[in-house]
């Protein structure tokens, strides 16, 4: 029998949903390894945060494993891969409601990052 998937990816697609729906800015704290493709002249003791807004990415793609977006820093686009494993919280700016998770260690460690999905248009999934 398999593991059953991990429930944090979907609370943080629902988390940031919840932000957009109340008209709030969505944060990511990550604590940065290896793995985590981030602009590391930005990481503080290990950590970034991210405004993740849609008006602050684009082509923001969360997957079970993987949060992939570009999102510009100090007027550079940057494309920006992060293992959902290595996401600490989610937050809303204005009221600094959201979520904290625990840090687990899965299969990112013998698992490079993978290649961004490619821009241009989102692709969606028909789902019956």
């Amino acid at each position: 029998m398999s593991q059953p998937a991990s429930t944090k990816p979907y609370f943080l697609r629902a988390l940031y949903e919840w932000c957009n729906d109340n008209h709030h800015t969505p944060y990511l704290v990550v604590q940065v390894d290896e793995h985590t493709r981030v602009p590391q002249e930005f990481v503080r003791d290990g950590e970034i945060v991210l405004n993740i807004d849609a008006g602050a990415t684009r082509g923001l793609v969360m997957e079970n494993e993987w949060i992939f977006f570009s999102a510009r820093f100090n007027g550079v686009s940057r494309d920006l891969a992060i293992p959902v494993n290595r996401v600490t919280a989610l937050f809303a700016k204005e009221t600094g409601e959201g979520m904290s998770f625990t840090h687990t260690e899965t299969q990112t460690q013998n698992n490079p990052s993978p290649e961004p999905p490619p821009r241009g248009k989102p692709q969606l999934k028909v789902v019956k």
